[in-house]
């Protein structure tokens, strides 16, 4: 099963439309994940009418329509692998072991807000996954999503994909 994990794409106030590899990246995902910060519902739309299936949150810049249509926390079971998505984990520091707290039933998490990509495991055997942002690397030295393999009940093949910067 091929995961493809996005966050932070801010249309239209970072960019105008989101980047062309990232959209055959979804075009080939059997699961697409968006950790919150979306700003705007035509880019919803546009994921969900792109996406096999589509796990996605709502983020701090989203406004009341899109809170209406996504929950804070998304969770779902793929191949007896628990996912929970968020968007916000709060400081970097402790972010292991408060996210093991928060979410104990949960295999993976999957996070936004920071636009700093992130892969980590707690004493929990939590693994934190932020994929950055595809639109508004801010500090990074490039925008970035990710995609993963899910095979028998694994994460493996875990790839973060640099984007070119825009002109």
């Amino acid at each position: 099963m091929r995961l493809l994990l996005t966050s932070d794409t801010h249309i239209p106030t970072r960019a105008r439309r989101l980047p062309a590899s990232l959209l055959d990246s979804v075009d080939e995902a059997d699961v697409v994940f968006h950790a919150g910060d979306w700003v705007d519902t035509d880019t919803l739309d546009l994921l969900l009418a792109r996406s096999r299936r589509l796990v996605a949150v709502h983020g701090n810049n989203d406004g009341p329509q899109l809170r209406a249509r996504l929950p804070l926390v998304a969770r779902v079971e793929l191949q007896s692998l628990r996912f929970a998505v968020v968007h916000e984990t709060g400081p970097a520091r402790g972010r292991e072991e408060r996210c093991a707290a928060r979410f104990p039933d949960a295999d993976v998490l999957i996070f936004g807000h920071s636009h700093i990509p992130w892969d980590s495991c707690a004493p929990t055997g939590l693994r934190l996954l932020n994929p950055g942002s595809p639109t508004d690397r801010r500090r990074q030295p490039f925008a970035t999503y990710l995609t993963a393999q899910l095979t028998d009940g694994r994460l493996d093949d875990v790839r973060l994909h640099h984007l070119p910067r825009r002109s």
